[in-house]
C-alpha cells in the first residue's frame, strides 16, 4: 500500500455567540484536515487546528514529497523523514504540519489492518475513559462568569462529572466563582481551572488562595509556557496540581518542565507535538518522572478521537480527583467542526466509550465537509 495523494480542507465555523477566556473572545473556528488516500483507496484524517494555513503551506511545499508514494505503515520512519526536514523550526508550525501527516499516517494504517489506532500504539488498557466538560467559556459584556451557573447545569444533564470553566479575571472574581460551582456540583465533582496563561505567578497564587475552598484538582497554565520559573513559583505556593504543555512543540520543551519541577499534569496536543509519534515520546517522558498526561483537545472530531485513543492507552495514574488519570477533554461549546461525526455521548458515569472500529473510528466525506469548507487543495503522487 502506497499513499497516492495528499488533501487538504482548511474548515471554518461560526460560533452561535462569541466565547472566550481571560485573554481573547472568538466567534469562529477554523482548523484543517489532511486526508491521505492509498492507492487501493483507504483515506486517513489527521489535523492542525492552529495556524492552518501555515502548516497548509508547509505540507505542500515541504513534507508531501517525504509522504507521497510511501507505505503509511512506515509511521516512525516517516515521522523521523518530516522531523529532519525541519530545519530551525523544531517548535511552531512545522512540527505541527509533521503532526497532522503523523495522525493520518497513523488512521490510514489503522484502516489498512482493520484496527483501532490503539493498536498501532500498543493496545489498549482501557475501553472508557472519564470525561470533562471543557467549560463554561466567558461571555462579551458585563459579568464574563454570569452563565457559568445555567452552563455548568446543562453539562450536568449531559452526563458529566468533571469541568473545566475558565478563569483569570481578577483574583476574587475567580474565587466567587469556583466556589458557587463547587457547591452547584457537590463534594464528588472533580473541579479544575483553565487561566489560558493570562496570570503573572503572583497574581495566580493569589487567584488560587480565592479558591482554596472550592478544593481544585488542577489549575491549568497559571502562566505564559515560556515563564517555567513562574511556574515554579505557582507551584511552591499553592495546593491544586498545576497543569500545562499544550502549547508544547518538542520532546526538549517538556523536559525543560519536567526538569524544572514545575507541572504536576503533562497536557500534550497530539496535533501540536509531533502527533502520535511525538506523543508517545511525550508520555514515555513522563512516565519516567511519574507525571501523568492529559491530552489536550481542541478542533474538531479528528483532534477529538485522535486523543481519545492516545488516552486509551496511557497508563493509568491517581490524581486525587474523582478518576483515575487520564481523563479526556471534551468540548462543551457548540462547535459545529467538533460533531463533525456526531456528538459523542457521555454515559451516566461521566465515561466515553473508545471507539473500537479501525483508523480513528471517525468517517467523513467531503459532501460532510462541504459547508465548513473556506480553502481546498490536493497534491498526487507523480
Amino acid at each position: 500500500m502506497k499513499v497516492t495523494r495528499i488533501r487538504g480542507f482548511h474548515l471554518r465555523a461560526t460560533l452561535p455567540e462569541p466565547i472566550g477566556n481571560a485573554l481573547v473572545f472568538f466567534d469562529r473556528i477554523d482548523s484543517l484536515l489532511v486526508q491521505l488516500v492509498s492507492d487501493d483507496g483507504l483515506v486517513g484524517w489527521g489535523e492542525a487546528w492552529a495556524s492552518p494555513a501555515a502548516v497548509a503551506a508547509h505540507i505542500r511545499t515541504r513534507l508531501a514529497p517525504l509522504v507521497l508514494g510511501q507505505d503509511p505503515s512506515a509511521t516512525g520512519r516517516l515521522w523521523r523523514a518530516m522531523m529532519g526536514a525541519l530545519h530551525y523550526d523544531r517548535r511552531g508550525v512545522a512540527v505541527m504540519a509533521v503532526a497532522a501527516l503523523d495522525i493520518a499516517l497513523h488512521d490510514l494504517a489503522a484502516r489498512a489492518h482493520g484496527v483501532p489506532v490503539t493498536a498501532l500504539l500498543g493496545g489498549a488498557l482501557r475501553a472508557r475513559v472519564p470525561a470533562y466538560a471543557s467549560g463554561p467559556f466567558f461571555k462579551p459584556g458585563g459579568d464574563p462568569y454570569r452563565a457559568y451557573r445555567d452552563d455548568v447545569e446543562g453539562y450536568q444533564k449531559r452526563g458529566f462529572r468533571a469541568f473545566k470553566p475558565h478563569a483569570g479575571l481578577d483574583p476574587r472574581a475567580d474565587g466567587a466563582m469556583a466556589l458557587a460551582l463547587r457547591r452547584q456540583i457537590g463534594r464528588d465533582g472533580g473541579l479544575m481551572m483553565d487561566y489560558n496563561q493570562s496570570y503573572t505567578a503572583r497574581a495566580a497564587i493569589r487567584s488560587a488562595k480565592c479558591m482554596e475552598e472550592a478544593d481544585l484538582l488542577l489549575l491549568e497554565e497559571p502562566v505564559m509556557p515560556e515563564d517555567i520559573a513562574g511556574y515554579r513559583e505557582v507551584a511552591r505556593h499553592v495546593l491544586p496540581a498545576l497543569a500545562g504543555g499544550e502549547a508544547l512543540g518538542s520532546l526538549a520543551a517538556f523536559r525543560e518542565y519536567l526538569v524544572a519541577e514545575a507541572v504536576d499534569v503533562l497536557q500534550p496536543d497530539v496535533t501540536i507535538c509531533g502527533g502520535f509519534t511525538g506523543c508517545m515520546r511525550v508520555a514515555a517522558l513522563a512516565e519516567a518522572f511519574d507525571v501523568p498526561v492529559m491530552p489536550h483537545v481542541w478542533g474538531t472530531a479528528v483532534n477529538f478521537n485522535a486523543a481519545l485513543q492516545l488516552a486509551a492507552v496511557l497508563p493509568p495514574q491517581r490524581g486525587g480527583g474523582p478518576a483515575v488519570f487520564p481523563m479526556i477533554e471534551y468540548d462543551a461549546t457548540s462547535s459545529p467542526l467538533f460533531a463533525l461525526a456526531g456528538t459523542p455521548p457521555v454515559d451516566p458515569d461521566g465515561m466515553l466509550a473508545v471507539p473500537d472500529a479501525p483508523g480513528l473510528g471517525v468517517d467523513l466525506t467531503d459532501e460532510a465537509l462541504r459547508a465548513w469548507t473556506v480553502d481546498q487543495w490536493e497534491i498526487a503522487a507523480n
